[in-house]
This record gives C-alpha cells, structure tokens and sequence, in this order.
C-alpha cells in the first residue's frame, strides 16, 4: 500500500457505526505523545480522558457507581443520587443519571468554575454551592452537607465518591487496560493526581498485577497534604490552592498512597502555566488539574537517568475553565501571570490602556452599547474616550439615572448617547503615587482614575485594591 492509502485506512479505522447511547461513548479515550515539551530521555504520553461525552475522566466512575448501586438495590427507579464534587462527578453522574430517570443533588465547593456550574444546572441537576474554605467536620464542608442532605432525603443514595468501591474498580477494569494495550504493554510510570483516589488506586492495583515495573507518580498541588505525606510521613495543616478536582485535605478512604513511589507538590502559577502552553503547543486545550499532572510528569521525565514510557492524562476538558485558566485577568487577579512590576500604581490596574486591554465606549455611543459592554466585560463602570483621550466616566449608576422613569420613551433613552450619562469632571492620580491616595477617592464613592504625566493609563477599583492587598505577602 501507498503511504496516501495507509493513512486513509488508518483514519477510516477510527470510525464506528452508530451508537445507541452517548453513555456508550464512555472510555476507550485517545492517547497522545506529547512532542513539543521536554521530556528528557523518556517519551511521555498522555491520555485525553477529555473526550469523554461529559468531558472528563470521572465520567467512569459515574457510569460504574451507578450501576453498582442498582445492582445491589441501593438505587432504585425514580430515586435521587446526592454526591459532593469539585464538579466533574457531578457531570459524570448527572450525564448517566438523568437519562436513568434520577434527580441528581450536588452539593459544589464555591471555588468551582462558572462553566461547570452552568454545565450542571443545563443537564437538569440540583447545585447546591457551599463554602471552600472550610475542612471535614464544618457543618457547610462540601462532603458534610451531602452527607446530611442524603441522609435527609427518602430514596436518596449518596455515591459519596471518596469511598465508593466502584470508584477504583472502574480504572482498574477499563482505564488500566486501556493504556497497557495502548502502549504496548510498555509502561514505565502513571502520573496521576488524587481527588477522591480512585484514579490512583485502581491504577495501581491494575499495573500491579500485568506491570510490577510500572511506577505511581503522584502529581499534588501546594496547599495539599498529600505529597507531604508521603515524602514526610507527616500530616501537615492543609493550606489553600486554586487547581480544581485535585488535591486534599485529608487522606480519602479510596486512596492508597502506599502506591505512590514518587510525589511532587506543583505550585498553582506552574500548573496554570503548564495547561496553557500544553495548548499553545500541542493544541490540547485542558483544565487546571492537567496542567499539574502534567508539569509533574516534565519533572519526573527530566530526572530520569534512562529512557522510560511515561503517561499522564488530560483530566478533563480546557472548556470548562475558559473563564479562569484561560482568562488573563482572572490570573493577573490571582497572582499567577508574569507581569512586570514598577512599584507604583500602575501595578494595580488590572486592564491597561497601553497594552490595549481597556474596555472602553465612545461618548457618542448608546447607552445600550455601553451597558452591554459592562455585562460582557463583567465591569461596573467604563472610560468614555474621543479618539484615545478621556473624557468622562459612566457607570451603572449613570446609566440607570438616565434610561430611569416612564416606560414611553424608555428605548429612546438607552439610544441615548453616553455624553448625556457620564460624568466628565473627573478628579485623577499620578502613577507615582502611593496606595495612600485611592482610600480618599473610594471614600468618594469614585473609580481611581490613573495618569502617567498626560497618557491615561486605566482604571483602579476597590476589588483592585483588595486584590493587590490579597496578594501582597
């Protein structure tokens, strides 16, 4: 055959009749090699879990607890499924449940992602959002209030994902074999992270039997105590990350970490850096967690002194992070983007003029335009400018003061032009500056307005401030 006629075979062997179910798309998920990092001497593989009909690996683990919750009578028609989750459980068991006929209730830590949320609530499940800062044993901790709620709740059975059998079992009899078979039975190292340790476990117990070689690489954000742990032996106080689905603060049920032959603990700036540029460069577009596994699996591969088979996983996918990960302004207000520092206050306007960032509207503009744009930016308030110069401020109060009042003409009003609405004796501050001059102006209820000489540099609110305060340590 042709080199031509092999890859047309070869594209066509990738194609599949029909399938009866979306849920039949579950598993049997690509593997990549990843060609444009450094690996060292070892070749590091990664699979696009990704791909997955709700977008993740827990989407295994969804169909599997299910199904064992109805084989042994804990689930029964027409009943309700509770679960704590970081929220790609959730998906996973709403994408498999609600099909079923099940009401599923979810109680989701409030640092999860908008998209996920979104996600969620369009697939028909109930989200009940609770607090991220607090541990087991808290009335509103995350696993406590499921808990609870399915204790609560008549027919309710709580998949409680941390200590559920089903939960390994699922790697350990598809995602195991998937990627023993898909490399060729040559594999020298798994990098995983641990959410509720099913990944690691069922792993583990699966490479243990067809590949003693085969090493567990735990991949464990900063702020979790589970690398600690392992490398000291010592329960650490947790502290706080921002990787979402990985790391915790104690030691799930359905993690053996006496599996673990290596851990590292990854800083959230190098993950958040790490998933970007597996973009930038392979083309894979992954969420948080992917990009500390995948950073840990780059350092695992560069220490090594032979050429090994390494293989790590895209958890689940990009998408459901475009507004945080993938958001320049969400990780300049998080402290995790590079950016210059001048040491002034400059270095708290979050959208500069100069670089062409600010959001802005024109003074002969709609208020329409100008309202839209504050809903679409997630902004309160915008710089008026006629042909790059300032000349007014309009916010939502000005807006509303505006387009306020009887019903008759009320379209005319928001056509109204921005001119009619903003304010235009506008009080500003020097970039040189000290942080001592915005208390006054927010005292005045006003958006601090940035100068450096005559160049308008952008604009400073009070969640700047708070921000830059947050990440001042």
């Amino acid at each position: 055959m042709s080199e031509h006629e092999i890859a047309a075979a070869d594209e066509l062997s990738r194609l599949r009749p029909p399938y009866k179910s979306v849920l039949d798309l579950i598993g049997q998920t690509p593997v990549v090699e990843l060609t444009k990092f450094d690996t060292g001497k070892c070749r590091l593989f990664i699979k696009l879990e990704s791909q997955n009909p709700g977008g993740s690996i827990k989407d295994r683990i969804a169909l599997s607890m299910i199904a064992a919750a109805e084989r042994e009578g804990k689930l029964r028609r027409g009943g309700t499924i509770v679960e704590a989750t970081a929220g790609n459980t959730g998906l996973g068991l709403a994408q498999v449940g609600i099909p079923k006929g099940y009401r599923i209730v979810l109680v989701v830590p409030d640092k999860m992602s908008r998209e996920k949320i979104q996600h969620l609530r369009a697939l028909g499940a109930e989200v009940r959002m609770t607090r991220s800062d607090v541990g087991k044993g808290h009335a509103e901790y995350y696993q406590d209030m499921a808990e609870k709620i399915a204790a609560e709740t008549p027919g309710a059975f709580y998949a409680n994902q941390f200590a559920n059998p089903a939960n390994p079992l699922a790697h350990e009899t598809t995602t195991g074999p998937e990627i023993f078979s898909q490399l060729g039975g040559d594999v020298d190292a798994v990098v995983v992270g641990v959410g509720s340790g099913g990944t690691l476990t069922g792993l583990g117990r699966y490479f243990a039997k067809v590949s003693p070689k085969t090493e567990m690489v735990l991949a464990d954000p900063v702020g979790s105590v589970l690398a600690p742990l392992i490398k000291t032996g010592k329960m650490e106080e947790a502290g706080s990350w921002t990787v979402e689905g990985i790391g915790e603060d104690f030691v799930p049920p359905n993690a053996d970490l006496s599996l673990v032959k290596k851990a590292y603990a990854i800083p959230d700036k190098q993950s958040m850096l790490a998933v970007r540029d597996l973009l930038s460069r392979e083309g894979i577009l992954a969420g948080s967690s992917s990009g500390t596994l995948l950073s840990a699996a780059l350092r695992y591969c560069r220490e090594q002194t032979s050429a090994k088979r390494v293989v790590t996983f895209v958890c689940d996918s990009g998408n459901k992070y475009l507004s945080k990960v993938f958001d320049d302004f969400w990780l300049a207000e998080q402290g995790l983007a590079e950016h210059e520092q001048h040491g002034d206050l400059r270095d708290l306007v979050m959208r500069s003029h100069r670089t062409g960032d600010t959001v802005y509207v024109g003074p002969d503009e709609s208020l329409l335009n100008a309202y839209g744009r504050m809903r679409r930016s997630d902004v309160s308030q915008l710089p008026v400018l006629d042909n790059g110069r300032l000349v007014g401020i309009v916010d939502e109060s000005d807006i509303l003061a505006h387009v306020d009042g009887p019903y008759d003409g009320r379209w005319e009003r928001f056509n109204g032009p921005v001119r009619t609405a903003m304010t235009s004796n506008l009080h500003t501050l020097q970039a040189s500056q000290t942080l001592d001059a915005l208390l006054p102006v927010f005292d005045r209820n006003e958006v601090a307005i940035i100068f450096d000489g005559d160049e308008f540099v952008g604009l400073i609110t009070r969640i700047d401030l708070i921000n830059h305060l947050r990440r001042a340590r």
